[in-house]
Order: structure tokens, then C-alpha cells, then sequence
């Protein structure tokens, strides 16, 4: 079995969102302690690096983590280049063929360097692809980007209008050594049933 590991690596110097809680690690016992073992503990926020967005969190309403069903995070994916592209708009996806996949994963690499959020920018999901998705029955899109929306969104327009067609959201992905194609792609949240997020092993398997 091929897997390719499309996880952004967790540790003390990964950037999270801005204001946000940053992961950090520690031992909390020591095998000199203890005599026996190593301890450790970790804090962060749900959405950092690679995690799926629960829908509860952006809408007070909307599913936690708990109630989405776990085939949704799991299926064949195609990965798509959109290197270039400011907004991935509904014109942009056409010229792709879906029709042996139900999620996509965009390749932007609009976010090089992973060790500092991008500030300058990056690219962002446009309101009419998720109506143009749907239609192409895609029920998870993944980015390789912080986001599906601008960092000063307040609207949270690309967010809502994947809500509004029942497409999850998987942010953060590494996929500059991922070539164009149709993978499976694995990327099972944590069991934290009331969690508006979660940080996940996002993996694609070559078919």
C-alpha cells in the first residue's frame, strides 16, 4: 500500500491562526521522573494545521463534530492544480472532470512557508463553486491554505455557501508533492463528539 502523507507536522513551531491558541507540546513526567514511562500533554486550537471544520462552527445550529457520519471524511478524491488563482470560482472548475469522485482537494501553493501563517494572502474558495460542486455531487473539499475564506472575513461567505450545499470542509493540507489525479483520501477527525473541529492524519492512497 502507497500512502502519501498530506498532514502538516504539529510542533511548538507550527504557526496557528492569528489570536488563536497555538499547539504546544510538553512532558508533563519524565521516564527521569517516573522511572517507567514518558508523559506528555498538548493544548491547541482545533483549527490548527490540518483539520476538518465541524459546521457548528460557523453556525450555532450546525452539526458537531460527533454528528457528521465518518464515511464523509473518507473516499476518492481528485487534486487538482490551481496554482495562480486568487479565488476558485465556478468557471475555474469546469474544464476538471469529477465524475469518479465525490471530493476534491485544490493545490494552490499559495502557502509556501509553513512555519509562519500567510499573511500576505492565499488563495480563497469563491461563493459560486460551491452551487457548481454540488452539482457534481463533491461532499468534501480540502485546501492547502488556512482557510476557505480571506483571514479578515467576516462574513465567512465561502464557509457558508459550502454549508448551504452540505460540503465539508478540509483545511491545511500539504500538496506541493502531490501530482494532479484521483487518490483515496483518509482524513478522519478525532472522537471528540462536541468539538466544533478537529485536527486530523490527512492521507491519500495512489489507485
Amino acid at each position: 500500500m502507497s500512502l502519501i502523507d498530506i498532514s502538516m507536522p504539529l510542533t511548538n513551531q507550527t504557526p496557528g491562526w492569528p489570536g488563536d491558541e497555538v499547539f504546544r507540546y510538553q512532558l508533563s513526567a519524565t521516564f527521569e521522573d517516573t522511572g517507567t514511562v514518558n508523559v506528555g500533554k498538548f493544548s491547541s486550537s482545533n483549527h490548527t494545521a490540518t483539520h476538518v471544520d465541524a459546521p457548528f462552527h460557523y453556525d450555532p445550529n450546525g452539526l458537531k463534530l460527533g454528528e457528521i457520519p465518518l464515511e464523509r471524511f473518507s473516499g476518492d478524491a481528485l487534486v487538482v492544480n490551481v496554482e495562480g488563482i486568487a479565488e476558485i470560482t465556478a468557471s475555474d472548475l469546469k474544464p476538471f472532470d469529477f465524475s469518479n469522485v465525490n471530493k476534491v482537494l485544490f493545490r494552490s501553493n499559495s502557502w509556501a512557508d509553513r512555519t509562519r501563517f500567510p499573511n500576505h494572502g492565499y488563495t480563497v474558495i469563491g461563493e459560486d463553486a460551491a452551487p457548481f460542486l454540488k452539482e457534481q455531487n463533491i461532499d468534501l473539499i480540502g485546501v492547502d491554505t488556512p482557510s476557505v475564506d480571506p483571514e479578515n472575513s467576516k462574513e465567512l461567505t465561502a464557509h457558508h455557501s459550502l454549508y448551504k450545499q452540505d460540503i465539508l470542509i478540509l483545511e491545511g493540507i500539504q500538496l506541493d508533492h502531490v501530482a494532479p489525479g484521483i487518490y483515496e483520501l483518509f482524513a478522519f477527525p478525532l472522537k471528540m463528539e462536541e468539538a466544533d473541529g478537529s485536527p486530523v492524519r490527512a492521507v491519500l492512497k495512489q489507485k
